[in-house]
């Protein structure tokens, strides 16, 4: 099995923070995975293209970084099945299935990250979840060193939540997995921005429509460093938005089956006077204020500062705290948010 001592992490992170790891390992078969050093002894974190990821050090625990690729098809009477190696691109994913003529993943075009990161999120996009279309996980669990077939039942999906950040976490890591995508297709465009498309739009067509928007609000982690949305949508109760409605008539408001109420945190923070802010090299996108960007600061400190700016701001405005979706990291292993350390704290400013 490759492994590499020292080994520098900056380029495997879309926030380009500079940390680096006493080891990395790149297993890549079952083989490679049985011969993982004892995990228990010190802390470690499995980590897919770094999208999703913020090393809050300069120091990161020891790296796992699965390299299982291969995409197959199986093609049955009435639906496709689709197996995936975790080391995949997301898009790419979604690229060659349309390719193809299998439909269903175009509305979480441009997603950044791997397929083996898609399930530990539940990754949604546009009305489309990622647990819409699992069929299977292959799952390797350190302790037995054996592989496990978990159905989408059995993976606990949620909103941005699964088994694996919950009673699996840290406990194996995926390899590969399948989606199952009926040949019974039509286009979600239940969207805002995919409702001016026309009920006979192909799914080429949606998805070209999803990159057009998110292109337009979301920056190119190549081009400006950041790591997508960073915060969650928060969900409340019936009882906390009718309060927060009476101030603000107009909150976007998305109920939800178990008869809460999820916000756009996008929508709060900008509503916050947060949209375009900036301290030093870190600050909040000007057009999608539900992205953290960073403008050259080699130190997850000063995201996490921003971070709990933008926190604090909008508790104060809406009495809602905002929960990052992004995963800390520090060479500790996976830490919460709320564990973490304001170094350097911002400045209150004042907020309508």
């Amino acid at each position: 099995m490759q492994s590499i001592q020292n080994y520098a992490l900056q380029s495997n992170n879309s926030f380009n923070i500079k940390t680096s790891c006493s080891h990395i390992y790149f297993p890549s078969n079952l083989a490679e995975l049985q011969q993982l050093p004892d995990l228990t002894v010190e802390p470690f974190y499995i980590l897919g293209e770094g999208s999703n990821t913020l090393f809050v050090e300069e120091s990161a625990p020891i790296i796992i970084q699965p390299k299982f690729h291969g995409i197959t098809v199986e093609e049955q009477a009435e639906y496709y099945l689709v197996t995936v190696g975790a080391a995949e691109n997301w898009h790419e994913l979604v690229c060659f299935c349309l390719t193809k003529g299998i439909n269903g993943l175009e509305n979480l075009a441009l997603i950044p990250g791997s397929v083996g990161a898609a399930p530990v999120q539940n990754i949604g996009a546009y009305g489309v979840e990622f647990a819409d279309f699992c069929e299977e996980v292959q799952w390797f669990e350190f302790a037995s060193k054996t592989l496990h077939a978990l159905t989408k039942k059995d993976c606990d999906f949620a909103y941005r939540d699964s088994i694996f950040k919950q009673s699996h976490y840290n406990k194996g890591l995926i390899t590969q997995v399948t989606f199952k995508f009926p040949k019974a297709w039509q286009p979600n465009l239940s969207y805002a921005g995919l409702d001016t498309l026309s009920v006979a739009s192909t799914a080429t067509e949606v998805m070209n429509q999803v990159i057009a928007l998110r292109s337009s609000k979301l920056p190119d982690p190549k081009v400006l460093a950041n790591a997508g949305s960073f915060f969650k949508n928060p969900v409340v109760s019936v009882e906390e938005f009718i309060t927060i409605q009476a101030k603000f008539e107009n909150i976007p408001h998305y109920p939800q089956a178990n008869g809460e109420i999820k916000l756009a945190a996008g929508w709060l923070i900008d509503q916050a006077g947060l949209k375009g802010f900036r301290h030093d090299n870190v600050g909040v996108h000007q057009q999608q204020a539900l992205v953290l960007v960073n403008y050259g600061s080699d130190f997850g400190a000063d995201i996490i500062s921003l971070a709990k700016y933008v926190q604090r701001v909008v508790v104060e405005k809406f009495s809602v705290t905002l929960i990052p979706e992004v995963r800390m990291i520090s060479h500790l292993g996976e830490q919460a948010f709320t564990a973490l350390n304001d170094t350097h704290p911002i400045g209150k400013l004042s907020h309508d």
